[in-house]
């Protein structure tokens, strides 16, 4: 195990890019490790092992920031404060890649999310994991509080094993 410096300014792709030598030939997990999730990694690496593909993205369902309505006219059927959108996936940032990722980085100022991701799509090598539990980012101090508070009540989904 290392701990490799990859730069201050290198971007997503450049930082993968620059720790190459140090994966050989083997596949990989990544993440941004700005998020939490009750995520299995067996599951998600079985998953990618069963495609055969490049790459997979974690696919979640953000949640929301506000309390959700559910409206009949103007009588509130139904009220839930602060659920999981329930359309929409987006990149949770749990990530699995085969060393051919590599063919996709260029250099340090490579963005993963742009042109790799994009191009890995186009080329039928991104497969998606469509993670149905727990998954919040910590992007904003409330969004940190709320994790802390979980963690603080021993309730913490993530904590618990798979």
């Amino acid at each position: 195990m290392a701990l490799i410096d990859t730069g201050r300014d290198t971007m997503t792709g450049g930082r993968l890019l620059r720790l190459r030598r140090h994966l050989g030939d083997a596949t990989f997990m990544a993440t941004y490790g700005d998020g939490l999730a009750d995520l299995d990694p067996r599951r998600l690496l079985e998953f990618h092992r069963a495609h055969g593909k490049a790459a997979t993205v974690t696919a979640v369902r953000p949640p929301s920031r506000f309390g959700g309505l559910d409206l009949d006219g103007t009588r509130v059927r139904r009220f839930s404060e602060k659920p999981q959108a329930g359309e929409g996936w987006i990149n949770g940032g749990f990530f699995v890649f085969e060393p051919r990722i590599f063919d996709y980085l260029e250099d340090d100022a490579t963005v993963l999310e742009r042109a790799p991701l994009e191009r890995l799509a186009a080329d039928g090598q991104l497969m998606a994991f469509r993670h149905e539990g727990f998954w919040q980012p910590m992007d904003t101090l409330r969004e940190k509080q709320l994790l802390e508070n979980l963690f603080a009540s021993g309730k913490a989904p993530w904590t618990s094993p798979p």
